[in-house]
């Protein structure tokens, strides 16, 4: 399929989600680049908050720290809902006409480097209403990530035994039919991550009895979806300062209680099942369904808001089973102990699968980038890969933390390269004693599933991950482009 003539851009943006619309305005507003443009694959602004569909979809952060540093959460609820925070989005878009930049139906295929030309050149898929899609081409002098970390197209599946004898209706959350009608039905959702837990109180209220079946459980922590002293200061202060105020709030409180559990995880461990016994009662099996293998945090922590889902086993409209899957069944699902789970409806909430950029195929000069040879630098770009960088959030806080601070390093590097005239920047390591590690240091089965596909990061900055707000805003914020590291020309 012959591709139609090029478009230039000064910078290219692939994603028109959450982190898309942050990179869209800090452009706008902090850069000195002339041209730029959005390329989104689907029809509609949103990303992750636009594609989830499933019943009772949430944020696992507080709004003040998941919302933009420039735009001010006013909303009653700190733990919102899906819609609540797809309006947000589209809301800031729209305020500053980022969404007048964005090309929708565009999927981003293939995007080569050209280092006598200095530019990227990026190939989409452009789809019509109707027939095949045609191949658009676009050059940009940068070339902007922010399309998030795992596959739009398809949620990760076990290959559970006998799944084609079910009877019933299978369901994985990423994919959540129209209407979907589970009135007085028989639900069994497998998972016990942050999809599972909000799936199961929220079907609850109207199925016929959901079960969550985990093959090990996870630290649930309950948490007000209202923040009371949030909305009192809202209530006196202007709208900003009290945004700033209990973002940071937020921030430190999240920090101290991450460096408390690698610190001392056993009192951590404690302080959390001891808020699930009180929730649960004292006849509750703890123990068994709520006391993970490992130390908080290791995985991410699993956010109930105003104890939902401890409400809806308490009130028998749910329940939780830790076993492992023996096969599928007419019926149902027989668990390894023998005993047999009925159900009309089975959610597989079993995860994701992770990419790197999109899944996008890269190449510089010719050569094809193994992603999984390259270092991380600062959390956003790659060794030896000019003019890219990706926005990705942090593990152990908010996701629009670091984007917010990654796009304004961006805004950054190309100031500094337009003041200066360079047309190339890229991060290289000349240093032998810079050790290789995993990128992300979390069991969870979504990460080690991909972890060797993934880039590593280094033993020391700027190359190490911190996972850790304070450190970059000096780092990002105040840092040097210079920093030896990064090369120009």
């Amino acid at each position: 399929m012959e591709a139609t003539e090029s478009e230039h851009f000064d910078v290219l943006v692939v994603g028109a989600g959450l982190s898309g619309i942050a990179a869209g305005y800090h452009i706008q507003h902090k850069c000195s680049t002339k041209s730029f443009a959005i390329l989104e694959g689907r029809d509609s602004i949103g990303g992750t908050w636009d594609l989830f569909r499933y019943p009772g979809v949430r944020s696992d952060s507080d709004m003040f720290t998941l919302g933009y540093s420039f735009k001010p959460w006013i909303e009653p609820k700190a733990i919102a809902d899906g819609p609540r925070i797809l309006n947000y989005i589209r809301q800031t878009a729209a305020e500053n006409g980022i969404d007048k930049k964005i090309r929708f139906r565009h999927r981003v295929k293939r995007a080569s480097w050209s280092r006598r030309d200095g530019r990227w050149t990026v190939e989409a898929e452009r789809r019509s209403s109707e027939g095949a899609p045609d191949i658009v081409r676009f050059t940009c002098n940068f070339l902007f990530m922010c399309s998030g970390y795992y596959k739009y197209e398809e949620g990760y599946t076990p290959e559970f035994a006998g799944i084609k004898d079910f009877s019933g209706l299978i369901v994985h959350p990423q994919k959540w039919p129209d209407n979907f009608d589970y009135a007085g039905k028989r639900v069994v959702v497998i998972g016990s991550g942050a999809t599972a837990v909000t799936l199961v109180p929220e079907m609850a209220k109207t199925a016929g009895h959901v079960t969550m079946l985990q093959r090990s459980p996870t630290y649930v922590v309950s948490r007000p979806a209202q923040d009371p002293l949030a909305n009192k200061l809202r209530r006196n202060l202007p709208a900003s300062l009290a945004y700033h105020l209990i973002r940071w709030r937020n921030v430190l409180l999240g920090m101290y209680f991450f460096q408390l559990s690698r610190r001392k995880p056993e009192r951590v461990k404690a302080l959390i099942l001891s808020g699930v016994r009180l929730a649960l009662g004292p006849d509750y099996d703890v123990a068994k369904h709520f006391t993970p293998r490992y130390n908080p945090w290791d995985q991410r922590l699993c956010l109930v808001p105003d104890g939902d889902l401890f409400k809806a086993i308490r009130e028998k409209r749910a329940s939780v089973v830790t076993s492992e899957i023996d096969t599928f069944t007419k019926h149902g699902i027989r668990l390894k102990d023998g005993s047999e789970l009925e159900a009309d409806i089975i959610v597989t909430a079993t995860g994701l699968v992770l990419q790197v950029a999109g899944g996008v195929e890269m190449a510089v000069d010719g050569r094809a980038i193994d992603f999984a040879t390259k270092l991380n630098y600062k959390g956003m770009m790659y060794s030896d890969v000019p003019n890219l960088a990706s926005a990705l959030g942090y593990t152990n806080a908010s996701w629009t933390l670091k984007c917010d601070l990654t796009c304004e390093y961006v805004c950054r590097l190309i100031n500094y390269m337009d003041r200066h005239g360079y047309r190339q920047c890229v991060p290289h390591n000349d240093d032998p004693t810079i050790k290789a590690l995993p990128s992300l240091d979390f069991t969870s089965g979504y990460v080690q599933r991909a972890i060797a596909k993934l880039p590593k990061q280094g033993s020391r900055r700027p190359w190490r991950l911190y996972q850790n707000y304070a450190l970059d805003i000096v780092s990002l914020r105040f840092g040097r482009v210079d920093d030896g590291v990064m090369q120009y020309s």
